[in-house]
């Protein structure tokens, strides 16, 4: 009967396999309950005394080299199937994924930039830490000009020169000075004023500034210019300039749209007069040019300049803008079907 366990012995350790069935089937074999190892257990009381300690300790190490042999080969065949699993297994069930949304501000974004690229218009960027040069000076705005009040700005303590942008007008100064007529250009970006923060207004906020200077400009180019925006990005054709001011054009000019009497929340938003005003706008003031070494003389050109967040606010009907920086998921969920 030892002979007999010494075979066993003999097969456990020339048995290997990588099918999980013959794995299961050794282990059944040997350590099942109706298996070799509990057959020989249950002849032990049959073996002569003389003969029972070699029996015990050869029925011991086939018991041990059966159990040592099915987890050695459990535990090759698990680490195998776990790189198939990651890199091979085409039949495993895939993993949900949680798709995202562009924020509303972004979508806005993209569909300015969207809509002047196709007139022409290319997108120009610059720093938001600013120098008083070019957020100021350069824009007809001289140190102590009392229409720097029109702008609550946020200066940098260890230095009186710079500056939190207060528009993306900064933008243009640069543009101007690093490229020759015509230009015509778009200027998206962050900006921020020290203003108290409320349902309506913020610290900071995103714009988008366009600049076109050419030979022969003329305030009709501008109009035309803003009628094609309004008409792609709000579907509403008709609009009206009034007269306004700002430091760096001449003539200046806010810009309302028609939006209707059509509902209840046209008549808030309008309140009742269904026009909305969007932006402002103007022809660039000679001084500007001058400052950026563009010939007056020779060149005009017009400007206009538009709050993204304001935009967001009426195409979504988003009645908070302080919405727009809360990252509430709940809020920014709404917009995965957006573009």
């Amino acid at each position: 009967m030892i002979d007999q366990l010494k075979e066993h012995i003999k097969e456990v350790k020339e048995f290997t396999t990588t099918s999980k069935e013959h794995i299961e089937s050794f282990r059944i074999k040997f350590l099942g309950k109706k298996g070799i190892l509990n057959h020989y257990f249950a002849e032990f009381k049959q073996v002569p005394n003389d003969q029972k300690k070699e029996f015990g300790k050869t029925i011991n190490e086939l018991k041990e080299l059966a159990t040592e042999k099915v987890n050695s080969l459990k535990n090759n065949l698990e680490a195998k199937g776990g790189e198939k699993l990651i890199y091979g297994d085409l039949t495993r069930p895939g993993e949900s994924l949680e798709l995202g949304a562009r924020h509303p501000i972004s979508i806005v974004k993209n569909q300015i930039i969207d809509i002047f690229s196709r007139i022409g218009f290319n997108v120009s960027e610059g720093p938001e830490i600013e120098d008083d040069w070019h957020n100021f000076t350069a824009l007809n705005l001289p140190e102590h000009h009392p229409a720097r009040d029109m702008q609550d700005t946020f200066f940098i303590q260890t230095n009186p020169d710079l500056l939190l942008r207060t528009h993306t007008s900064s933008v243009q100064v640069r543009y101007m000075e690093s490229n020759t007529p015509p230009i015509r250009t778009i200027s998206p970006g962050r900006v921020y004023r020290n203003e108290a923060i409320s349902a309506r207004s913020h610290c900071f906020f995103h714009q988008v500034e366009g600049l076109y200077i050419d030979k022969n400009v003329s305030f009709a180019d501008l109009k035309q210019t803003l009628q094609f925006f309004t008409t792609e990005l709000f579907g509403k054709s008709k609009i009206r300039l009034r007269p306004s001011y700002f430091p760096f054009t001449e003539p200046s000019a806010e810009v309302d749209v028609y939006w209707g009497l059509e509902t209840e929340t046209d008549y808030k938003m309008t309140k009742g007069t269904g026009w909305l005003e969007i932006m402002g706008c103007g022809m660039v003031d000679p001084n500007v040019l001058d400052n950026c070494g563009i010939d007056s003389n020779v060149y005009s050109g017009f400007a206009f300049g538009m709050g993204i967040d304001r935009i967001a606010l009426l195409l979504h009907q988003i009645s908070d803008i302080r919405l727009l920086s809360e990252n509430d998921l709940r809020f920014l969920e709404q917009f995965k079907s957006a573009f």
